[in-house]
């Protein structure tokens, strides 16, 4: 399968550790319009490190969530992330696109530490090299095993997988749907999922950095839970800022920030990483979402740790969205866990 390929209408499909989000949006002319949104969580270790633990629970939380919404499209559109995504720039000789898509493997195989067999690879031309013949290459790794399994947990829920993506365009295909960048502008794009937080530095409309760290929402709850003995679900309900018995935000609080400055420490670190080979390159914003991103003391760390200005991404932004078919309430609260699974339903045929 074309880790790019696709075909007409999609909706997008974000399976992440902490729950499934599915997206269907149409084209109107205007911008796109919401037709059909839905989340479900899904139970602790069921998805571990990007790696599907137990496939049958996400298959039947599939079905359910498409009987519910009564999503007559079935072919989606997929993302991946984490440690068997390989996104790297590369140099190559100038070619065109048919010697490049017959020499990948082979001018891939030094930056890829799987074996060929192991793995699909695709790529993006970005431009010739100011006179030395040369072009540069966006090219992404994914083992295969992840996608099959990816693949075929969505197969047998009825679904047709079409497009396999990498979370990290799919946020970048989000947020140039509903905000208009200046091609000054340097934009470190952060989505605090469950488990990880994709980055993606973005410079006139093209990923010039991209990486995937360990860190996300669940830290918070593991924190609460440890720290307060109470039950994971517990736990979650206290980071929303709710009181269980006689535990709220009060005895939160500390644990919060405590959570929030390891992950603009994280978030900082690849920052860093990001200027130390780009010296002459100043990121401008950085625009935050993510479940985990909801979190108010995270948007305070992240803005005196980086010294930047913060904002916080809605990716239902420029989309048309129908007040009387969804309750706005639940809209605003799913909002910012949509991003990959909207990046994802603007997703065309064959694009790349």
């Amino acid at each position: 399968m074309a880790l790019f390929g696709g075909s007409k209408a999609l909706a997008g499909l974000d399976i992440g550790s902490s729950s499934i989000k599915i997206v269907l949006l149409k084209e109107t002319g205007k911008g796109y319009r919401l037709l059909n949104m839905g989340s479900r969580p899904l139970p602790q270790e069921v998805i571990v490190d990007g790696a599907i633990m137990d496939a049958g629970v996400i298959t039947d939380t599939l079905r359910d969530m498409v009987r519910e919404m009564k999503l007559k499209v079935k072919d989606v559109a997929v993302s991946v992330s984490g440690h068997s995504v390989i996104i790297k720039k590369i140099r190559v000789q100038e070619m065109t696109e048919e010697e490049l898509e017959r020499n990948i493997q082979f001018e891939a195989e030094q930056y890829v530490p799987f074996d060929a067999s192991e793995v699909n690879m695709d790529f993006v031309i970005m431009g010739t090299v100011g006179g030395e013949n040369k072009m540069e290459v966006l090219l992404v790794v994914v083992k295969k095993d992840v996608i099959n399994d990816l693949t075929a947990v969505v197969s047998e829920a009825g679904l047709n997988p079409v497009v396999v993506d990498v979370d990290a365009f799919a946020l970048q295909n989000m947020y140039e749907t509903n905000y208009i960048l200046n091609p000054e502008d340097v934009v470190a794009l952060v989505n605090v999922g469950a488990s990880t937080t994709n980055i993606n530095i973005i410079r006139d409309g093209v990923s010039i950095f991209t990486r995937d760290v360990s860190v996300g929402g669940n830290q918070f709850t593991e924190s609460i839970q440890k720290q307060l003995q109470v039950s994971y679900d517990e736990a979650e309900l206290l980071k929303k800022g709710e009181t269980v018995g006689e535990k709220g935000p009060d005895d939160v609080g500390p644990i919060m920030n405590v959570i929030s400055e390891n992950l603009g420490q994280e978030i900082q670190r690849s920052l860093d990483f990001f200027n130390s080979s780009n010296p002459d390159i100043q990121i401008s914003r950085v625009s935050l979402c993510g479940g985990g991103a909801k979190v108010a003391s995270v948007i305070n760390a992240v803005e005196q740790r980086l010294g930047i200005q913060v904002e916080m991404v809605n990716p239902l932004e420029a989309i048309a969205v129908n007040r009387k078919k969804f309750d706005p309430d639940l809209i605003e609260d799913l909002a910012p866990m949509l991003g990959v699974g909207v990046g994802l339903a603007i997703r065309k045929a064959h694009d790349r």
